[in-house]
């Protein structure tokens, strides 16, 4: 705050500053700093500076304290004063306020007296006053029957007038043939007047049917007619009021459709309805109706657009007819359509349930135009064009176009439509329905749809195993007993199906996009189809990953007959599928790759070089390939037949014959293969020489012999082949099994060479050799403790004379070998073997056995 300063002469006693009310009622006034700067400007900075300061002066701030309290008496004074007033003009307020609560209690009792006194004078009757109704009971209801009275009397006044009023229009028709009494009412032009003209008009038209019934009878139509009946005119003749109400009828309902469009224009939702009551009496509303749905401007615009729009372009048809590709969207055009009808249908609805009184019959006529109209056109325009693409792109079409306009129906029945925001009615639900099943029954009826997926899936399987079929039929083929009858009928499926695929690219029906499909997924071009086809090994072998392509292609059939296909042939559509499946994927390819592989090991089972058993992985694929089939047969196909009891037993049967059929080919070529091994080695063991184990020093050039090595050579080669084809159990049984025959072959062997000493450690080391390469593979628990007793037999040709006897008290006690100890006379045949049997102390031993 600032100290002011007082200009003029000076006074005896200095002045403090000056304040006012506003220095006070400032919101930032604080009395602690009010204080201070009075302090501060009351005693100088430099006070205690210097002894010759002044001492200080309260004065100033005494009067200034002064002149303050005088000011805030007088406020105080004037604040009594509005007080005062206030409270005075209070309490003057209260009293009015009582007055005016009084009057206007008085005024009600007054009022509630003469209603009591009115309601009393109602319940009295005249006749009977003792059986007046109770107060407060009978007077409403009086008034109820007075007022029904009235209405009735006011009813049959307008029938009179109606009545009076439609015998002078009948009277005027009839005898001057015109209607100038019912045109003076048409031409006032409002929407009152309309409706009345159409109900008299229509009443009239009555009437001229049952008095000049014979002009309705007859085709042909007269100027006059004798008069019929009394009503006729005095001259005996009769206008034809036939002609003359059906024209003006035809004028007024004319007049009525323009009404109606000119209030649709303006939004005038209740003369639309007004209009739309008076139509359906000329003819249920059959022409407001037609002129409401014909002249709508969506079909006018998409009649326009169906004319310009274009279809998409050719890649996009191509990726559709590739069946390695992923089913694509429905087609934009139609997908922009029906997006359109979605939203029209919905903001048209709204107006429907408001400018009609029977909105379902209109709701109903408008959906059918938009969907026989402007949905089936576009269609019939978007399937036409696929099924020039490909059979695989119109599949494919119909699915997404389906799957689209159903997720719009279920859109439409949730929005409600008429019945927003509720769910649309059965009747509207059902209509809705009964409209996707018109699209789509000309495509689906009968085995029409079927019929063309099973002709789709065939064309794949035959393009993707062309070549595959091409190696095979070129195989010479030279099967014997039980595999010549299992090979012939996979030869003929075979033959047929390199057939089909080579009739079906020559057939004039036949696309360039499918044919060029068709070409892609059997690897060929277009040249080769007139030239030599050039194959490979490769051709030949099964590859899971063409047979995972046959899975998919036929998944997706299987999902497209579902949603397509109709519930009530689900089963007889699976079993289709399920043999098509079993044709090309279990006889024409796994059941031919097992044909060859044992067509291969049959022609190896004598053959005079060392056999080549690279023919064996091929079973590996084929065994995986039957174990999807298998499961998809089991959990898709065979699952989605349950409604059809007989369906799916027969399902079963098929499915189980057909994994029984491969997999008694697969064991056929795994039998087969342990005798080529097994006739292998025991040729190889016959080569032995008789003086391999008779060696003489000098001779001495490794501890094993050439016969020994190369077997084991063979083995191992073998063994990686099976281990390639097979694994698991059925490895164990196969190894097992192989390993029991050569444990024969190599126990018989060395019983029928002479061996000396240094060819006791040559046995010694073959037969740890032979041990060792067997060891190798995955053996039964018995087959392993069989092979080692091999092990055993070695030792008998190094150890002395009191180990063999030592040995031969573990012999067996039974005249065969068992549970890997030797019997006697095995014992006795190798111990023979060697060239110190003679000698006395082996002798002595043999002869206490």
């Amino acid at each position: 705050m600032e100290r002011t300063s007082v200009l003029g002469p000076k006074s005896l006693y200095p002045k403090g500053p000056s304040f006012t009310l506003e220095n006070f009622s400032n919101r930032d006034f604080i009395v602690r700093d009010f204080v201070e700067s009075l302090a501060d400007s009351a005693v100088p900075i430099n006070r205690r500076s210097g002894p010759a300061q002044p001492a200080f002066d309260p004065k100033p701030l005494i009067r200034t304290f002064e002149n303050a309290l005088s000011q805030l008496a007088n406020l105080g004074e004037e604040l009594q004063e509005k007080e005062s007033e206030l409270l005075s003009q209070v309490r003057r307020a209260e009293i009015q306020h009582n007055q005016t609560l009084d009057t206007l209690g008085r005024k009600l009792d007054q009022s509630m007296l003469s209603f009591e006194k009115l309601d009393f004078s109602m319940d009295q009757t005249p006749n009977n006053p003792a059986e007046a109704p109770k107060r407060g009971d009978g007077g409403g209801h009086v008034a109820v029957q007075i007022g029904e009275k009235l209405e009735e009397l006011d009813r049959k006044r307008r029938r009179a007038q109606d009545a009076q009023f439609l015998i002078q229009c009948w009277t005027e028709v009839s005898e001057t043939g015109q209607l100038g009494s019912l045109e003076d009412i048409r031409r006032q032009a409002t929407a009152e007047n309309q409706i009345r003209c159409a109900v008299i008009a229509r009443q009239l038209t009555r009437i001229s049917q049952q008095l000049d019934h014979t002009l309705w009878q007859t085709a042909g139509h007269t100027s006059t007619i004798s008069a019929t009946n009394g009503l006729g005119s005095p001259t005996g003749k009769m206008h034809n009021t036939r002609e003359i109400l059906e024209k003006f009828c035809e004028s007024l309902e004319r007049d009525l459709l323009e009404q109606f469009n000119s209030s649709y224009r303006r939004q005038n939702f209740d003369d639309m309805m007004e209009c739309a009551k008076v139509l359906y009496d000329f003819n249920g509303g059959a022409s407001v109706i037609a002129n409401f749905v014909n002249q709508h401007q969506f079909f006018i615009d998409r009649d326009q657009l169906l004319q310009d729009e274009g279809m998409v372009d050719n890649d996009t048809w191509e990726r559709l007819a590739d069946p390695d590709a992923d089913p694509p969207n429905v087609e934009p055009t139609l997908q922009s359509l029906v997006d359109e009808v979605k939203l029209v249908m919905q903001e048209e609805s709204f107006i429907i349930k408001r400018a009609f009184p029977y909105y379902e019959i209109v709701l109903t006529k408008f959906t059918q135009r938009v969907f026989q109209q402007s949905i089936q056109q576009r269609l019939e325009k978007v399937l036409d064009k696929a099924d020039s693409v490909s059979s695989l792109a119109f599949l494919r079409s119909i699915h997404s176009s389906r799957s689209y306009i159903s997720a719009l129906i279920e859109d439409l029945k949730t929005h409600g439509l008429t019945e927003h925001p509720e769910p649309c009615s059965a009747q509207v639900a059902q209509v809705l329905d009964q409209q996707i099943d018109e699209l789509f029954v000309p495509y689906l009826v009968g085995n029409l749809y079927i019929d063309r997926e099973k002709k789709s899936l065939e064309e794949m399987y035959s393009s993707l195993l062309f070549k595959f079929t091409m190696y095979h039929s070129k195989r010479k083929k030279a099967p014997t007993g039980f595999m010549a009858s299992l090979a012939q009928q996979g030869t003929q499926l075979m033959a047929s199906a390199k057939d089909a695929y080579l009739e079906r690219l020559d057939s004039s029906d036949l696309t360039p996009t499918q044919k060029a499909t068709m070409l892609r997924v059997a690897g060929l071009h277009e040249r080769d189809t007139t030239n030599e086809i050039e194959l490979s090994e490769d051709d030949g072998t099964l590859s899971v990953t063409n047979a995972k392509r046959m899975m998919k292609w036929l998944a997706e059939s299987v999902q497209r007959t579902l949603e397509l296909g109709s519930p009530a042939e689900t089963a007889k559509d699976m079993s289709m599928l399920l043999n098509l499946l079993l044709t090309n994927m279990g006889q024409v390819y796994v059941e031919t790759a097992l044909e060859a592989a044992h067509s291969q090991a049959v022609s190896l089972e004598h053959a005079k070089a060392e056999p080549d058993l690279s023919y064996m992985p091929a079973i590996r694929p084929a065994v995986t390939i039957a174990a999807i089939m298998d499961r998809f047969i089991t959990t898709v196909l065979i699952r989605l037949a349950d409604s059809n009891t007989t369906v799916r037993k027969s399902m079963e049967a098929q499915k189980k014959m057909a994994m029984d059929s491969i997999e008694k080919k697969t064991n056929a070529v795994m039998k087969i293969s342990i005798d080529v091994v097994t006739n292998w080695v025991t040729k190889a063991l016959s080569q032995q020489k008789k003086q391999d184990f008779r060696p003489k020093d000098v001779e001495l050039e490794s501890l094993q012999t050439a016969t020994c090595l190369s077997i084991c050579t063979f083995l191992s080669r073998a063994g990686k082949h099976a281990s390639a084809a097979i694994d698991g159990q059925n490895a164990e049984k196969f190894f097992s099994e192989l390993a029991l025959v050569l444990h024969g072959l190599l126990f018989e062997h060395f019983k029928k060479f002479q061996v000396n000493a240094t060819g006791g450690l040559m046995v010694t080391q073959d037969i740890a050799k032979y041990v060792s390469m067997i060891r190798e593979w995955p053996l039964a628990k018995d087959i392993g403790n069989a092979i080692e007793q091999l092990t055993e037999i070695g030792s008998l040709f190094i150890v002395g004379a009191e180990a063999l006897k030592e040995k031969s008290r573990q012999l067996a006690p039974g005249q065969n070998s068992n549970k890997g100890k030797l019997s006697k006379a095995d014992f006795r045949a190798f111990v023979q073997r060697r060239d110190d049997s003679g000698s006395v102390g082996i002798q002595h031993m043999l002869s206490g056995l």
